[in-house]
This record gives C-alpha cells, structure tokens and sequence, in this order.
C-alpha cells in the first residue's frame, strides 16, 4: 500500500522515540533525522539514570524506539512499552541493554559497531607511547619544579612486544598502527587466524607471558567479566603495562591496584573502570596510572557518524524495513 507524504506522517507522528542520555552537548542531529522523518523524539536527562528512573520513563512515555548511551535499557524498561520496536546503542557494546528480553519480545536490538575504529585505535596508540615515551611522569615532574633528564628510563617503540586482547576491527586497526612504529604484535582472539599478517595468534596465557603491553579491546560479556584477574596478571612480564579502553569490569580493578603498588606492572592507562564515574582512591594515588574519562570513542567526526547512524536506524525500523545492524536475530519478523 503506497500513502502520500501526509498520511505517511499522521501515521507515524503519534510513535515515541524516547533518548535516555546522550554525553554530547545537544540531540539536535538525532532531533532533525527522527522529526524530521515524522516520529516524536523525547529526551531524559543527558547524564545516564538508574535503571528505575528509566522504566519509569518509558511507562510514561511508551516508546516505539528507544535509544541509550550509557544509561541501563532493563527487561522491566523493555516490558514496559507495548508499541516499542527497537533499542538502539549510541556505540558499540551492548552490557546496558538486556538483549535477550527484547529477542524474546521479538524487538529489534542495534547498535553502530564501527564508528570509531581510529579514535580508539589510536587512543590506545597514544598511551602507549606516553608510556614509552615517560610523557605523562616528565610533564608532572617539569610542572612541580624538577628538571632531571638523567632520571629517564625510557623504550624504544620498535622493540615492543605489545598484545592485544580482542582482534576485531578495532584490534586490528591498533595492531596497523603499531607495525608502522616496527613493534611486534601478538594477537588474541576466540577464533584465531592462524594466517592473519597483523599479529602472531597466540593463546591468551601466551599473550601475556610475552607482552611488554597488554591492550584489552574484548567487549563486556559474562565470560569476559574479570578476564584479567590476579591470576592472569601474574602472568605478565614484570614491569609490563596494561591497557583498557574496551570496558572497565574485563579488569578485576582491585587485583590491577595490587599488582600497580608491588611494582608487578610498571603502569597502567585506563580509559575505563568499574563503577566510573567513581575512580578508586588508591587509582588516584599512584603516579603510574593514566586515566582519561570514558572518551576513546571521541572525536567530532565520530560523534557525527555515531548519532546519525543510530538515528537513521530507528527511523528505518519505525518505517517498518529491517535495520542495516541488528545485534539480535529475529527472522524476517518485520
């Protein structure tokens, strides 16, 4: 059945696209796409919300679309919209939204899985060479009035031997960028590619027995919850450095802190943690550890790409067509 322009929005004007949090400015691109296509968009407040601020905001407003940032979609908050039709991540991993829920609802789940393949690629690149390179620890030791160039205990990039936990697009994109500072790059995934050009497959215990640094781009599932744990760490080299810009819990933080303090490893940089935005007293403390907030993903290009990818996806679903990145499976249901 084909409608004219001005039926096709009355039809489509009473459906809800309900944004729980958003950590940019402004929702004016999500605003333009969404209005624009004829739907209703509602914002929550910009920083994320409990789980019960956000179901009930979704009773309120009973959602066709929802899309989430970093606030929680729980399955109460999918049971309680009858007209909802898709959850949509503004980013990669799917830990804040209960995926099996909305299969079971027969709701589509999506997110924008590459979006930021070179910020955080070359975040992770970045801190590697301020580690290398003792950047961070001789900024703060000019800045309080010490100019001591002898102190230097400094590496050479090529000679690295530099491990990446999880090679998917990101992975590799990181292990790209390190082969053209001549590093060797060992790689760890669940289904290894014994012909791969970027990096030496390897088991994880391997990965980690024979890396000078550790980067973790694994996502956050239950059997990546606490990967690397006091046990594993052990396993890394003494003086070795360890890097997080996936998710904070693949990290048990106490068993890190522990291993930062005995001068097990010699630093860490972290552009995540468990339970952030709270940072640990005892991370705060030490002067081996780079922290940035949660921003690896960042950049204007990115940003642009990601809230307009997600948006145009919500509005294909509300139109009734399947989305380009569904996480879940549900046949040809729509």
């Amino acid at each position: 059945m084909v409608h004219d322009v001005a039926e096709t929005r009355f039809m489509t004007q009473t459906q809800t696209v309900f944004i729980t949090d958003y950590a940019w400015p402004d929702i004016s691109i999500e605003r333009d796409i969404i209005e624009g296509a004829g739907f209703k968009l509602i914002a929550g407040p910009s920083k994320p919300a409990s789980s019960e601020a956000i179901t009930a905001l979704v009773v309120e407003h009973q959602p066709a679309a929802i899309m989430t940032c970093w606030a929680p979609v729980s399955a109460q908050a999918i049971a309680s919209s009858k007209p909802l039709k898709v959850v949509a991540r503004l980013g990669v991993g799917l830990d804040n939204i209960a995926v099996d829920a909305a299969t079971q609802r027969g709701i589509w789940v999506t997110n924008v899985p590459d979006y930021c393949v070179e910020e955080v690629s070359d975040h992770a690149v970045g801190m590697v060479l301020t580690w290398a390179r003792g950047l961070l620890s001789f900024d703060r030791d000019v800045k309080a009035g010490q100019w001591n160039p002898a102190s230097a205990k400094l590496r050479r990039a090529s000679t690295l031997t530099v491990g990446i936990l999880g090679f998917g697009q990101i992975g590799r994109r990181t292990a790209q960028k390190l082969q053209g500072f001549r590093a060797r790059v060992l790689g760890y995934s669940r289904h290894p590619d014994p012909s791969d050009a970027l990096a030496e497959p390897v088991s994880l215990e391997e990965l980690l027995s024979r890396s000078d640094v550790v980067i973790i781009h694994a996502p956050l599932t239950n059997e990546t919850y606490h990967l690397i744990n006091r046990e594993r760490i052990a396993l890394m080299k003494p003086g070795a450095l360890l890097v997080n810009v996936s998710r904070g819990a693949v990290v048990d933080t106490q068993a890190l802190i522990e291993a930062l303090e005995s001068g097990h490893l010699s630093g860490a940089a972290l552009d995540v943690l468990e339970g952030e935005p709270q940072v640990p007293a005892a991370l705060l403390s030490l002067p081996n550890v780079l922290i940035t907030p949660h921003v690896a993903f960042s950049s204007d290009a990115s940003l642009t790409e990601l809230r307009t990818s997600a948006s145009e996806e919500v509005v294909r679903v509300l139109r009734g067509e399947r989305p380009r990145q569904a996480r879940n499976l549900l046949g040809e249901r729509r």
